[in-house]
């Protein structure tokens, strides 16, 4: 039984440049922004930053890895507040996402979603409803 405050098993997922690069053939954002330290810096950006919606789809994997069933994910939205800057090394930016059970009534669950990288939240209102038995 799902309750509120149910807490989530938190994914962490590490973004490197490879992974961008991969995201941009994939999706068809070849904005410099992705690639080029020059041109993010241009745009006064701290470095290259990661895709939003690569960060919002590695997000959504904190709930979809928990549900018995995917597609018992009804909604999900988030807004992009601060970008995930990867840096060009082995290393690259690592995101911690976890979720919580916020609301529970109706055959359904709303969940907050959380993603912080490098101390700071990047995602705001990131909410997720699904489907419960």
């Amino acid at each position: 039984m799902i309750e509120v405050g149910t807490e989530l098993p938190p994914l962490t997922v590490t973004f490197r440049r490879e992974d961008l690069v991969r995201y941009a053939g994939a999706s068809g954002d070849f904005n410099p922004i992705h690639w080029s330290d020059r041109m993010a810096g241009a745009l006064g950006l701290p470095g290259v930053i990661a895709h939003g919606m690569l960060t919002m789809a590695q997000a959504i994997r904190v709930v979809t890895d928990w549900l018995d069933d995917p597609a018992d994910l009804l909604e999900y939205g988030v807004r992009f507040t601060k970008p995930v800057v990867v840096p060009d090394d082995e290393k690259g930016a690592t995101v911690t996402f976890s979720a919580k059970v916020d609301k529970v009534g109706a055959g359904l669950a709303e969940i907050d979603i959380t993603a912080v990288a490098d101390e700071q939240k990047v995602l705001g209102r990131a909410k997720a409803v699904v489907r419960v038995s």
